[in-house]
């Protein structure tokens, strides 16, 4: 799970260009938008573009579950985790 908490990572990192951030400065439980790591809304269309494309995975605008797929490092691992042993 770690690797895949690495790979959320760097696909935070380089689809959303956060130069100055490093993967050892994103925390795992920490939220990703508001206080955390303070991404917002166009940030988490970016990312889920970016989501899909490296692992495969898909998030509907009308899945009202996706807040809470979003909220950390964490969250993003669990729920590719668990889409991967669906397919």
């Amino acid at each position: 799970m770690n690797e895949l908490k690495d790979e959320i990572k760097d696909v935070i990192i380089s689809s959303l260009q956060l130069e100055d951030v490093k993967k050892e400065d994103i925390v795992d439980s920490a939220p990703l938008f508001g206080e955390g790591l303070g991404l917002d809304s166009i940030d988490a269309l970016e990312l889920g573009v970016a989501l899909k494309k490296k692992f495969g995975i898909k998030f509907s605008s009308e899945n009202e579950s996706n807040r809470s797929h979003f909220a950390s490092v964490d969250a993003l691992a669990e729920y590719i985790s668990a889409e991967r042993a669906k397919a």
